[in-house]
């Protein structure tokens, strides 16, 4: 009996756990892996400032300092040979104003005219264009200088080379008044070069041909010719020739018919061609035919604008002189 209720109660404890729902293991949430946020790179930010430009301080022909914060932006030049200097640097954009005579290089013809510098220099023109730099020489006076600095305009004097180191500190000189001290660096090496190939070239010769340079023949009987220690005078020793105006005391004087005969020059240059004065017209004068440069038709007219103008064609002036005077040299 006893295995009877046995069996009963098992059979029992089987109904009950198949009626009994079966547990279900619910799974622990999953957690998504905790990823630490990358840190963005550090940029250093460091401002990028334009340099500032050094004040630009230097003493002028006149013995006068003169100083601008930065290289001129606003240039009026009141003489031809500035004029062809700031062109030739590549500042001709900077240039606002020039006086009537500027004529090279063509570019120069389209600025703004501020007239004549001979006499009385027209002030009002000149500040009516604000200018930040005005760029005279020797053809202005110091009167007109002092004029337009008593009006507070900045006023720089370049006085006129005596040689080519002179025109070569010139051109240094209005390189760092604009701001192109590369170029003219670059220009002054040309012009070294071109000097050097015409003076070797020269030196190869023995002769020194006697050179009238003739300026101004107003008065045809007393014409007026280039003395001692002129940038002509040196163009035409370093050309091979001898000028024959060395004589005279003044650096620009009157030279009598007479003196000329007694000097006899083998070669006569024309400056004041650009006047009209032909060499027909030279050899008609009276007492001239005896002169050796008219026997041998060796009168030659000349751009005078490369010799007067101290500026950096006076390389051109070099070279075509030496052609004139050695042509058996430049063939």
């Amino acid at each position: 009996m006893f295995r009877k209720v046995s069996l009963f109660i098992m059979t029992i404890a089987l109904l009950l756990g198949a009626c009994t729902p079966a547990t279900t293991s619910t799974p622990a949430p999953t957690t998504a892996p905790q990823i630490e946020p990358t840190a963005a790179p550090k940029v250093e930010l460091t401002a990028t400032l334009a340099p500032v430009p050094e004040p630009i301080q230097l003493t002028d022909g006149l013995g006068r300092k003169v100083q601008l914060a930065q290289p001129a932006q606003r240039i009026i030049s009141i003489a031809p040979s500035n004029t062809e200097i700031l062109f030739a640097l590549g500042a001709g954009s900077q240039v606002i104003g020039r006086e009537e005579l500027s004529d090279f290089p063509e570019a120069a013809k389209k600025v703004t005219s501020i007239g004549s510098v001979f006499g009385k220099i027209n002030t009002e023109a000149i500040v009516a264009l604000k200018p930040d730099l005005v760029l005279a020489a020797e053809i202005n006076a110091p009167e007109q200088v002092k004029a337009l600095e008593d009006l507070g305009l900045t006023v720089y004097y370049l006085s006129n080379p005596k040689d080519f180191d002179g025109l070569y500190a010139n051109l240094n000189t209005v390189g760092l008044l604009t701001g192109h001290g590369a170029e003219a660096q670059q220009l002054i090496e040309s012009i070294e070069a071109r000097y050097q190939a015409v003076t070797e070239k020269v030196a190869g010769s023995s002769l020194k041909p006697k050179v009238f340079y003739e300026v101004d023949a107003t008065d045809p009987t007393k014409p007026y010719t280039t003395g001692p220690g002129t940038f002509i005078d040196k163009l035409i020793d370093l050309a091979g020739g001898y000028n024959i105006g060395r004589a005279l005391k003044d650096q620009f004087a009157a030279i009598s018919s007479e003196e000329l005969v007694k000097q006899n020059p083998d070669i006569i240059v024309l400056g004041d061609s650009l006047y009209g004065v032909t060499a027909d017209a030279v050899a008609q004068r009276a007492g001239w035919n005896k002169l050796t440069a008219v026997q041998k038709k060796a009168i030659y007219t000349f751009d005078d604008n490369l010799v007067s103008r101290p500026g950096p064609r006076l390389i051109d002036g070099l070279e075509q002189l030496a052609k004139l005077i050695h042509p058996e040299l430049f063939k």
